[in-house]
């Protein structure tokens, strides 16, 4: 697998990015690639008649993009995820695929001493009634897109304030920093995250032999 870390990036630049590398491996001419990354701030909201997540005053510029939800933001302070994996090796399964991503990042945030978990019928990561992190994946000819996006400093948080985050009403978004207590290097976290999520991804291939 091939890790991608272009540090601070615009969405649309990163988008193509996916699209390049997603068409690759489909073609047979590319490899699995996980992107980890901070964005410059943005909102974006899958492709839905419903907008009313979104907010009437936005303080930065609204993507309308090819992942299925409703609004979240993305910017500094957050790290973002976009892992191209074949799908088609990996049992073809979407909700499996979901459950490992947040199994995933329920093991990233234990290494900072957070016990984060699922929550029924909600997809992404909490801590107690406080939402951590957010999923939005993309799957073409079940090669797959879009990915995570888990919230690891304070920076990160304000904009969410003008949004209904996935258009869940009343949600507190918390982040690495506030429940752990402690400053948190980014570039340490995303070292930390790749090499996590590479043993990980050994244990779905795994799953899907049994």
């Amino acid at each position: 697998m091939k890790i991608l870390t272009p540090g601070r990036m615009d969405y649309a630049a990163a988008l193509d990015l996916q699209n390049s590398l997603l068409e690759d491996l489909i073609a047979g001419r590319g490899e699995e690639t996980l992107i980890l990354l901070e964005h410059d701030p943005v909102y974006t909201i899958g492709r839905t008649r419903d907008q009313t997540s979104l907010g009437i005053a936005m303080p930065h510029p609204v993507f309308e993009t090819n992942r299925g939800g409703q609004a979240t933001y993305h910017g500094p302070g957050q790290l973002t995820g976009y892992p191209i994996l074949d799908l088609n090796r990996r049992g073809r399964d979407l909700h499996l695929y979901l459950r490992f991503l947040e199994s995933f990042l329920i093991e990233l945030s234990a290494t900072y001493g957070i016990q984060a978990e699922r929550r029924d019928g909600l997809t992404g990561v909490w801590v107690g009634p406080r939402k951590l992190a957010s999923l939005g994946v993309g799957i073409k000819k079940w090669v797959s897109m879009h990915g995570f996006a888990i919230n690891v400093t304070r920076e990160s948080l304000e904009p969410f304030t003008h949004i209904t985050p996935c258009g869940l009403t009343g949600v507190e978004i918390t982040c690495f920093e506030r429940e752990a207590g402690v400053e948190i290097d980014m570039a340490e976290c995303i070292e930390r995250a790749w090499r996590l999520f590479e043993t990980a991804l050994g244990t779905l291939a795994e799953s899907q032999t049994l």
